[in-house]
Formats: C-alpha cells, sequence, structure tokens
C-alpha cells in the first residue's frame, strides 16, 4: 500500500493563497478578453459585467484571506507539520517552485523554497558548533550538488543511483546537496549559492583538502554565477574550489524555452487571444533566463525578460582556476543523426551542454580530455547512468 504524502500546514496555507490568487488572475483574464470583444478601452468592463468580475474578486479575496489566517492559527497544533515531509511533497513543491517560484517569493508564500544546504532532505545548519556535532559532516572532501529546474535534492537518487554516494563509497567524499527555489533568476541564486559556500567553508569543523561542485541541468548554470560573482565581490571561497563538473548544462540555452517565448508572442499578436498571452507569462524567471542561457543580473534588469528580439546574455567564461568538466547526453546514436540534431538530449543540445558556440567570445573552453558524450541517453539518464559514474570516478579520483 502506498503511503500517503506528508503535507505541512504551511503547505495548506501556501496552496491556499495560491488558489486566491489564481482565481482573481483568472477573472481578470477572461474580463480582459470580455473587453477585448466589446472594445473596453482600458481592458475592464463596465455597468453588470464589471460588477461581476469586481464581485468575483473580492469574494476570493476575502474568503481566501480568512482560510490563511485560520490555518495559521491552527499550526501549533496539527500534527501534519512533520519535520521530515515526504519525497512525493518535495517533488510537488519542488515543481512548482520551477514553474512560478519567483512569484511564490515575491508574494512571500509559505510554498516558497528557502536556499539550504541538506543530507537526506535534512537541513545543515552553517554553524561551526551544530556541524562539528553533525554525523554527516565529517571529512576534508566536500562534493556539492546542485540539482536542476524543478527538482529537488532527494531527486539526486534515480533508478536507484546517486552520484553523491556513490562518490562517497567509492572516493571518500562528504556530498552535501543544495536546495533551492529554481523559479528565481539564475543570478539571484547565484548570489544565495556564493554566499552559502562561504558559510560553509567557514563554519566546517576540518581542514576543506577538496571542494568540488556538479551541477545538473540548471544547476550547472547557477555553480558559473556563484563563481563569477563571488570572485567580483572577493569571496574567498571561489580559490578552493578544486573542480567544476557540468552534466547537461545548457550554457548556450535551451530550445524548448525560446519556442515557449515564440508562442507567447504569436499569441500576443492576435486581438482577441493577447489576454491569453499572460498564460505563457506565467512561467518563470528562472525558465526564461534558459532561453540563453542568463547568469548575471545585468541580463535581466530593466528589461522585459518576455520580449522577443536580439538580446543576448553577457558573456561569462569558464573561470580560470578550478578544472572544468562537461558531460553532454544525446537521444541519437552518434553526432549529427536525426535524433541528435532534432532533441539532443531531449532538453539541450549538446552543443550547448558542452559549451560550443559559433561566437568565439561565447564559446566556453573545456578541454577535449574533460569532455564526455553518452549517446542514446536523455537528459535524466545523466543522473543514474553506469557510464557517467565510471567518467565521474575517473576524474575525481
Amino acid at each position: 500500500m502506498s503511503r500517503r504524502p506528508t503535507l505541512k500546514t504551511s503547505d495548506l496555507r501556501g496552496a491556499t493563497r495560491l488558489a486566491t490568487d489564481a482565481t482573481t488572475a483568472l477573472a481578470d483574464l477572461v474580463e480582459a478578453m470580455h473587453a477585448g470583444v466589446v472594445r473596453a478601452p482600458d481592458g475592464r468592463t463596465s455597468g453588470i459585467a464589471g460588477l461581476v468580475y469586481k464581485s468575483i474578486r473580492g469574494v476570493t479575496r476575502l474568503v481566501g484571506g480568512s482560510l490563511e489566517a485560520l490555518l495559521a492559527l491552527l499550526q501549533p497544533a496539527l500534527a501534519t507539520d512533520a519535520t521530515h515531509a515526504s519525497a512525493e511533497r518535495e517533488a510537488v513543491v519542488a515543481a512548482l517552485n520551477g514553474v512560478m517560484g519567483d512569484y511564490l517569493a515575491a508574494s512571500a508564500n509559505p510554498l516558497a523554497i528557502p536556499m539550504t544546504l541538506r543530507h537526506a532532505g535534512r537541513v545543515l545548519p552553517l554553524e561551526r558548533a551544530a556541524l562539528a556535532a553533525d554525523p554527516q559532516a565529517r571529512g576534508g572532501r566536500l562534493l556539492v550538488l546542485l540539482h536542476g529546474l524543478c527538482m529537488n535534492d532527494l531527486q539526486w537518487r534515480r533508478a536507484g543511483h546517486d552520484h553523491g554516494q556513490m562518490l562517497a563509497e567509492s572516493l571518500g567524499y562528504t556530498p552535501l546537496y543544495l536546495h533551492y527555489n529554481s523559479g528565481q533568476h539564475i543570478s539571484l541564486n547565484g548570489h544565495a549559492f556564493a554566499h552559502t559556500l562561504e558559510q560553509l567553508l567557514d563554519a566546517w569543523p576540518q581542514p576543506v583538502e577538496r571542494l568540488v561542485l556538479l551541477g545538473h541541468s540548471m544547476g550547472g548554470l547557477l555553480m558559473r554565477s556563484a563563481m563569477h560573482q563571488g570572485a567580483s565581490l572577493g569571496q574567498s571561497w571561489v580559490e578552493r574550489v578544486d573542480d567544476l563538473v557540468f552534466l547537461g548544462t545548457p550554457h548556450h540555452g535551451a530550445p524548448l524555452e525560446r519556442a515557449g517565448n515564440w508562442v507567447t508572442l504569436l499569441l500576443g499578436a492576435a486581438p482577441y487571444a493577447a489576454p491569453l498571452a499572460r498564460l505563457g507569462k506565467l512561467r518563470s524567471a528562472g525558465i526564461t533566463d534558459l532561453r540563453h542561457g542568463s547568469l548575471l543580473d545585468e541580463d535581466w534588469v530593466g528589461r522585459d525578460r518576455f520580449a522577443h528580439g536580439p538580446h543576448r546574455p553577457q558573456p561569462v567564461p569558464l573561470p580560470a582556476g578550478p578544472r572544468c568538466y562537461a558531460l553532454a547526453a544525446s537521444t541519437g546514436r552518434r553526432n549529427g543523426d536525426l535524433k541528435d540534431k532534432l532533441l539532443g538530449d531531449g532538453l539541450v543540445p549538446l552543443d550547448s551542454a558542452l559549451g560550443r558556440h559559433a561566437d568565439a567570445e561565447r564559446c566556453l573552453q573545456f578541454a577535449p580530455e574533460r569532455q564526455w558524450q553518452g549517446w542514446e541517453l536523455n537528459h535524466l539518464d545523466l543522473l543514474s547512468s553506469p557510464q557517467v559514474a565510471e567518467q565521474l570516478k575517473r576524474w575525481l579520483g
């Protein structure tokens, strides 16, 4: 019999607030379409129709606010606030954060994921005394793993395999897993991750002999953003990183996000369908950053992130200090076949994952011996492939 997902009362409060916001937004959307048909100049209807839409929004906010207040009062007494929530709950919340995490954070929704380092789903306190007493905080070889969009730290385990656990058992690394809101701008998460690593190394109770960062998909972009910003701020942890490993990282963007942007653009061009373009704009800042692999604040501050145009992000080269490795996958059987050209690994093309670009300024200079390509593998297979595991052991041993 399957175990029921464990929910926290803060989840219920967050879901209530989200449902309230969604209902009022839907009322706005329907009214905008109605206004388009009757050609109301300001996007709002008048008369009885306007009163109906206004009433829907008002009642929804009243009821939603009351439910949220009641749940907040009940929270201390409800046993569902478990310290360790289920993997199912974690996966649902992570997916929600990936799709609209920037909105959750901006609205202070309890479902927004704060950035933490975790082990087995448990938050590690970044204080020396607490880490000294923690049985997981042992060893001088640190491995920090960063998950991708819409995922969480528990999802490094796939098909019974976890690269972090494998490297701990075979090479003596201590794996620490970053848990973060993947719907936030990559540059904002980069700022936060740089600060987190500074805290970690200051608090780690033993001398750090080696520091490895391993990022899957968006996690790799987050690593590059943090390295660049940490170096700009003169943070000491940057000089202590020995290896950066990128698994299926879209260094030059992901075509699916660019396709999503085209859909939004085309909807916006049709008079009566224009309000539907708002639905395309529900996708998070983290997703739109994947259009071209944006890493820095300058890539989005003061810009319409949904605008179609020639904008390209600031080029950010690989850092000069650490050894940098890129692993890429393709659903094709060989380089250049139809599946390889059309799908890549299903999300990221080979050229993007290996940092190759027609513009020499944007081309990432991974040494040939620090590149690996896997065939007939998809984006998530990189998390469980025995070939990938063996390559990681060779490089990091």
